[in-house]
C-alpha cells in the first residue's frame, strides 16, 4: 500500500486505527481451542468485526514464531486473509529485526514476498546494514523503531551526546530519514511519552509514525493527535491487548468492536 493509498483509506474510514494482532493462544477464549486453527480462528472473527474501521493490523510475530510450524500456519493464513479483504487495510509485520545487509535480505524476502506484508518493524542499532535492504521492495516499507513505549527505552534511547547534546533518537531519526523517503519509511514512536512528539516532528515532519501504547499502557490518545499530527494524519495509532482481549466469552469479537470503535470514533473527531 502506497502513503497515497493509506491515506485516502484513514480519510475514507475517519480512522488511523491499528490493532495489534498479539493473538496468544494461551488467552483467547477457550471455546475457540476446539477449532483446527485456534488463532487463526481468533483472528478471522477480529478482523470481520473491526476492518471496516481499522486502517492497519499488526502481528507480533513472536506469538506465531513461539508456536513453531503451527504458529506460522497461523500467521500466513491471517495475511492472507488481510490481503484479500472488500476493505483494504495495511499490514504490519510487527518483528522488529536487525542485522547484517545479507541476513536483513533475507528476512525483508520472507516478510514481502513470501508473506506479502506491507511493512516490517526494523531495529536500526547496526545502522543502515539493517534497514537499506528493506527499502530494495518496491511499494514495501520500513517501520524503523526510534522512541519506544517501553520503560527500557531509557536505557539507551535518551543518551546524549556530549559534543552537539543529542539524543540517539533523535541520531536515529535524522540518520535513518536520509536512508529512503516519506513513501517507504515510518517511525514507532510510543504514545507514553507524547509530549516527544513535537520534538520528534522537528525531524520528520511529514514521514508517518507507528504510535504504541494507546489503551493498556496508558498512552493518551488526544496527547498523541496533539503533538503528532501533520496535515495527512500521519498517524497509526496502535491498541492491541485493549482491543483484542476485551472479552474471553464468546462475545469477544463483539466486545472488540466496541473498544475499538471508541477509539474510532475520538478519531474521527480529531480528523475533522
Amino acid at each position: 500500500m502506497t502513503k497515497q493509498e493509506l491515506i485516502e483509506q484513514i480519510r475514507k474510514k475517519k480512522s488511523f486505527l491499528c490493532i495489534g494482532l498479539d493473538s496468544d493462544i494461551t488467552k483467547i477464549p477457550k471455546h475457540l481451542l476446539a477449532d483446527d486453527d485456534p488463532v487463526f480462528s481468533f483472528n478471522k472473527q477480529l478482523i470481520d468485526a473491526t476492518n471496516d474501521i481499522a486502517v492497519a493490523y499488526k502481528p507480533n510475530t513472536a506469538f506465531y514464531e513461539s508456536r513453531g510450524i503451527k504458529g506460522w500456519e497461523s500467521l500466513q493464513k491471517t495475511i492472507d486473509y488481510l490481503n484479500n479483504l472488500q476493505n483494504p487495510v495495511f499490514t504490519i509485520a510487527d518483528a522488529k529485526r536487525g542485522d547484517i545487509g545479507n541476513t536483513s535480505t533475507q528476512y525483508a524476502k520472507a516478510f514481502f514476498e513470501e508473506l506479502n506484508f506491507d511493512s516490517v518493524t526494523v531495529a536500526p542499532y547496526m545502522g543502515s546494514d539493517s534497514v537499506l535492504p528493506f527499502l530494495d521492495f518496491e511499494g514495501k516499507w520500513a517501520i524503523v523503531l526510534a522512541l519506544t513505549s517501553n520503560q527500557g527505552a531509557f536505557d539507551f534511547q535518551f543518551l546524549q551526546d556530549e559534543e552537539n547534546k543529542e539524543k540517539l533518537f533523535e541520531t536515529v531519526l535524522k540518520t535513518t530519514k536520509s536512508w529512503g523517503s516519506e513513501e517507504n519509511i515510518m517511525f514507532v514512536v510510543g504514545a507514553t511519552k507524547a509530549e516527544m512528539l513535537r520534538q520528534v516532528r522537528k525531524y520528520i515532519p511529514n514521514h508517518f509514525l507507528l504510535v504504541p501504547g494507546v489503551g493498556t499502557q496508558g498512552g493518551s490518545l488526544q496527547e498523541v493527535a496533539k503533538y503528532g499530527m501533520n496535515e495527512d494524519i500521519g498517524l497509526l495509532v496502535n491498541s492491541s491487548r485493549g482491543i483484542i482481549f476485551a472479552s474471553d466469552g464468546k462475545d469477544f469479537a463483539e466486545k472488540a468492536r466496541e473498544e475499538a470503535l471508541k477509539l474510532q470514533q475520538q478519531m474521527a473527531k480529531l480528523i475533522g
